[in-house]
């Protein structure tokens, strides 16, 4: 790399690395280790209890403080990361904040004069966990930092639409990567599960992943092997307690959040089908993850999961329709097991973290001055497939 284009990148927003938790902390880690392996110096913000490391995989961790509450908790951390890298001895050259959320402080990260990109993450507003003040705080967050004059990463041409349809602002569209996977199964034993002879589904288990549906829908199916039910349920349980009813007299097993991603692999690489009813993120890391471990996807109908597959799984949006997937699926395994090499090989193609580092640096340079706008947003799938990694 030119000299002249290496930079000191500062990401803050998340919980940082190791990434231990969800989509954001692992594209931190996936796409900030590959920038250090092109000559950037990239500083980490990060919020793991009792972590004292300060490098891993070559970046450098900036271990702050958080207050440990669910609705301050993000915030707290964010602004003591944004003082920390506004300092002139910290002053990177480009930033990225992850989370709409982080929008009170975008204002000090320009003023400092440092270029700064935002992830802007799924459309929070709907989430049912914040809902009340929580929704009117996150609908004016977005509205905050989409009008802040900022750089915006979507990473999904839906969220894209969705800022342009709202605040007639550009965006770089930047997915994430989705690891290629050949798990093998013998973590399986634990559940009592064999492979192909259980259906899954892996959300949290709240109203807008659909969890509900599902689960009426297999029900209604009348299938012979169970559906297994990857989860915590944090927010009550009263959502728990319909979806319990919902199930009857079914073979569905509630197993609870699983942290081993060995054996959430497993389950993934091994399920005769993978049930997917998130309805309000962009890209989704738990899709990517089925996908690329070759699950069969069966996923609620919307313009985002329909991006992320290409088209390459069935769709729903009523326990009806989720019962005709199911019975599809039992009726024909081999054509299953088909769609989901067919859903694999497709993001290997167009779901690859080199991609995707290609997308942030490119952002980057532009963000700072080093390289013109391009043309190109779309930054992902031009080189050959990723090769299976057998777990």
């Amino acid at each position: 790399m030119n000299s002249a284009n290496r930079m000191h990148i500062a990401m803050m927003g998340t919980r940082g690395v190791p990434a231990r938790y969800g989509g954001f902390e692992t594209a931190v880690e996936e796409v900030g280790k590959r920038l250090v392996a092109r000559g950037h110096r990239v500083t980490v913000y990060c919020r793991n209890e009792g972590q004292t490391m300060t490098e891993y995989l070559g970046m450098e961790l900036v271990n702050m403080p958080a207050l440990r509450k669910q609705s301050l908790e993000t915030l707290s951390h964010t602004a003591l990361s944004v003082h920390h890298a506004t300092r002139p001895k910290n002053r990177p050259d480009a930033a990225v904040v992850f989370n709409a959320a982080n929008a009170p402080f975008l204002a000090r990260m320009r003023r400092a004069g440092i270029p700064t990109a935002v992830h802007m993450d799924g459309i929070e507003w709907k989430r049912q966990k914040w809902a009340g003040a929580g929704a009117v705080y996150y609908k004016w967050a977005e509205k905050k930092a989409a009008t802040e004059g900022l750089a915006l990463i979507a990473d999904a041409q839906g969220i894209a639409n969705h800022l342009w349809d709202g605040y007639r602002r550009h965006s770089y569209v930047i997915a994430y990567g989705a690891p290629i996977l050949c798990p093998e199964s013998y973590l399986l034993k634990q559940y009592g599960l064999e492979t192909r002879e259980y259906h899954l589904v892996v959300a949290r288990i709240v109203p807008e992943n659909h969890v509900h549906m599902i689960v009426e829908g297999y029900a209604l199916s009348g299938s012979d092997v169970p559906l297994v039910v990857v989860g915590g349920t944090p927010y009550g349980d009263e959502y728990i307690g319909r979806v319990k009813r919902l199930a009857g007299q079914s073979d569905t097993r509630f197993i609870g959040a699983v942290w081993d991603q060995r054996l959430l692999n497993q389950l993934y690489g091994n399920c005769r089908s993978y049930l997917h009813g998130h309805s309000v993120g962009g890209t989704n890391p738990s899709l990517l993850r089925a996908l690329g471990c070759a699950a069969p996807v069966s996923a609620f109908d919307v313009n985002f999961s329909r991006e992320v597959t290409a088209g390459h799984a069935r769709f729903f949006d009523t326990p009806e329709e989720v019962a005709d997937a199911v019975r599809e699926d039992d009726a024909d395994v081999e054509g299953a097991l088909l769609r989901g090499k067919v859903g694999q090989d497709h993001v290997s193609v167009a779901y690859r973290w080199d991609d995707v580092t290609d997308g942030y640096e490119q952002m980057l340079l532009e963000i700072s001055g080093r390289k013109e706008r391009s043309t190109l947003q779309l930054l992902r799938g031009n080189a050959g497939g990723e090769p299976c990694a057998r777990i």
